[in-house]
């Protein structure tokens, strides 16, 4: 069933367990991608929209009590319906590229996989709250879990960081069964990788699907 306003730009997710380097990739990938001539918005979740920044703190806060599974996972996928409506869809629909740190696998990866709440309910959660809205290409930026906790000092660890390497370690399981059950959609990248290494894998993805979609940047759009 086709969304309402049917997207006409590219939709870029990224996603992967704590420490991959997934803020500081998007903004490389955008960098480029507005050189060549793209129109690109970079977002993220939570946040993204007033609503979405003040949900952040109550989500990621390091000195926030624990939730309930489902607080969390209602409170991430309020700040994602926000969104996709003030956001995401209407810059898709201007033909834009938006690259988002998180989307609704997150969702499935850490509440679903990692607290172990039902996966059935949660996708179809996601699916009425983002008005069935997938990314075009996922990008998995992976490495071992320990790894990825060790690059993040623990004065600047928020409350999912500072989990039990067993709940991030569902997570990381989580991903790989994501990537397992649709390859169209994801990509994986070694996050362990030097950092330039990381970004020319990414933007070899990214570039390779924007061509098989045919979007194209926008002078040669509007020429």
């Amino acid at each position: 069933m086709d969304s309402p306003g049917k997207p006409v730009g590219f939709f870029i997710s990224f996603e992967g367990p704590e420490g991959g380097g997934k803020s500081t990739q998007i903004h490389r990938l955008a960098s480029t991608l507005a050189e060549e001539g793209h129109v690109v918005w970079t977002t993220r979740e939570p946040g993204g929209t007033r609503l979405g920044e003040m949900i952040r703190p109550l989500l990621l806060g390091p000195q926030q009590s624990r939730l309930s599974p489902w607080t969390e996972a209602l409170l991430f996928t309020a700040a994602r319906a926000e969104l996709v409506e003030d956001v995401i869809r209407p810059r898709l629909q201007r033909g834009e590229v938006v690259l988002c740190d998180r989307f609704s696998d997150s969702t499935l990866a850490y509440q679903g996989y990692g607290r172990g709440l039902s996966l059935e309910a949660l996708r179809r959660l996601q699916a009425d709250a983002t008005g069935n809205l997938s990314p075009n290409l996922t990008l998995l930026l992976d490495l071992p879990v320990e790894a990825g906790l060790a690059r993040i000092p623990r004065t600047a660890q928020d409350r999912l960081d500072r989990e039990t390497v067993a709940f991030h370690q569902r997570v990381h399981a989580g991903y790989q069964q994501m990537v397992a059950e649709d390859p169209r959609r994801w990509r994986q990248v070694d996050a362990s990788a030097d950092p330039d290494q990381v970004a020319r894998h990414i933007l070899e993805q990214a570039s390779d699907a924007l061509r098989q979609a045919g979007v194209h940047p926008a002078e040669r759009r509007s020429a």
